[in-house]
């Protein structure tokens, strides 16, 4: 079982790993962003998108199963997953947003948060 106290590099190591998995399952764009120090509810935002609503669900399990195989948590939340338009698995420390394309462009998440830092982790 995870650590419910995570330390911040420990957390890092799963976002990536959820950045990873996404990228095994998708050509889109993977962006990780670090929101930590605007935002009181988590530390990074992991945003991927797919071409296709059953690609789409794959990553999220994809990123699931690679998140559980290194021994991190389970989501606290999935939400999304009945449209598969945009799912949202709330990590806590960290939130994987996997969208269909057509919905990424719509809500342009990575404009809202240009601001903030990009990790790079590829």
């Amino acid at each position: 079982m995870p650590d419910p106290n995570p330390s911040e590099s420990e957390s890092l190591a799963w976002v990536i790993q959820a950045a990873r998995a996404a990228a095994s399952k998708t050509d889109e764009p993977t962006v990780v962003l670090d929101v930590g120090e605007v935002l009181s509810i988590t530390g990074w935002f992991v945003i991927t998108g797919g071409t296709n609503t059953r690609q789409v669900r794959t990553i999220s399990e994809t990123i699931e199963e690679q998140i559980d195989a290194i021994g991190g948590p389970k989501p606290l939340r999935i939400e999304g997953l009945d449209s598969s338009q945009w799912i949202l698995m709330d990590y806590g420390d960290f939130i994987v947003h996997v969208f269909l394309d057509e919905t990424r462009a719509f809500y342009d998440l990575e404009r809202l948060w240009r601001d903030v830092p990009a990790v790079e982790w590829s």
